[in-house]
């Protein structure tokens, strides 16, 4: 299905890569996000948080605050809108064609502070939302243009990660519990829940067709769910060694990508009902996965301080002609 070629080191872990095109990747190196161009073969800073960070939106009852020194848990970016969350609860949000930060503040100050997951997605009326899923088992929705808060939905564990549905109207929450719900994206109601799993859940993501949903588990499971019928699994995709971390199909949903903490990327083929898998294995631990856009590249990033590196896999195409005789 694809191959691959070495560009550039990272260092973190969880999801701190994503692809907005096939030429253009966000990726955590160190204290900096930065931009790498597939096409030129160059990256460059475009947020470094190393050193204090300023909001430069501020008006009445905006909780926004400065920050120093983040160290950077997880990021999202989508349509010219960056979302990074720290290990001390913050939440940083840029707008790419902008200088500086446009809102960033520490949503919560708890114990359990950490922000696990943040996702930026359109609701079923079309406005533009982020989402924080924390340790502190909050998740909380922001206004992605005036950055104000909107709403927090409590849960009875920490939240590892969340997923809003395409038409943006029902919420998957995974976290430290076996058990992995189904909510109302706007209240937050519970509306179903997800059993089979077997220990805490780490990752998930929709088919674009909104049917299905897959979800990420320690017990080194991917499950399939058809979202009309939850009672059990469509079925379950089995990792080599570790907790499935991370979840990606491609935009046209003919491929989802599987992370392992380390080493292995399993690429599975849908429209073969998922039984048909290119395996790619590699040396260290996994920063995050992204295909691009146009689904021709996978991008893996590799978080070791000795083989740190930008995996880009490219997709292969077969194409048979029927020769015709006129």
């Amino acid at each position: 299905m694809f191959f691959s070629s070495v560009c550039i080191c990272i260092v973190q872990l969880r999801n701190l890569l994503w692809a907005t095109s096939k030429n253009d990747v966000y990726l955590m190196q160190n204290y900096s996000v930065m931009h790498w161009s597939s096409l030129l073969r160059r990256g460059k800073e475009v947020l470094n948080v190393a050193k204090p960070v300023a909001p430069t939106r501020q008006h009445p009852g905006l909780l926004s605050q400065s920050l120093s020194r983040v160290q950077i848990s997880t990021m999202a970016v989508k349509e010219n809108l960056m979302v990074a969350g720290g290990f001390q609860g913050e939440l940083i949000c840029k707008c790419l064609d902008q200088p500086g930060v446009a809102f960033c503040s520490k949503i919560t100050t708890g114990e359990n502070a950490i922000t696990n997951a943040v996702d930026v997605y359109r609701n079923h009326n079309g406005s533009m939302r982020i989402m924080a899923a924390n340790n502190d088992a909050q998740v909380r929705v922001f206004d992605a243009e005036t950055f104000a808060s909107l709403n927090c939905f409590s849960f009875d564990w920490s939240v590892n990660n969340t997923s809003v549905s395409p038409d943006g109207k029902l919420l998957a929450v995974l976290g430290d519990s076996a058990e992995c719900l189904i909510a109302d994206a706007n209240s937050g109601k519970v509306t179903g829940s997800l059993k089979g799993h077997l220990d805490y859940s780490f990752s998930s993501a929709w088919h674009p067709d909104g049917l299905i949903l897959a979800t990420g588990n320690q017990d080194t499971t991917c499950r399939l769910w058809d979202i009309r019928n939850l009672s059990q699994s469509l079925a379950v995709l089995k990792g080599n060694m570790g907790a499935i971390r991370a979840l990606k199909f491609t935009s046209d949903g003919k491929f989802l990508a599987m992370a392992e903490p380390a080493d292995f990327v399993h690429v599975f083929d849908t429209q073969s009902d998922y039984l048909k898998c290119q395996e790619i294995d590699l040396f260290g631990e996994i920063a995050g996965i992204s295909f691009s856009p146009d689904t021709e590249a996978l991008f893996v990033g590799v978080a070791d301080r000795t083989y740190g590196s930008l995996l880009e896999f490219n997709r292969r195409h077969y194409n048979f002609y029927l020769d015709s005789i006129f």
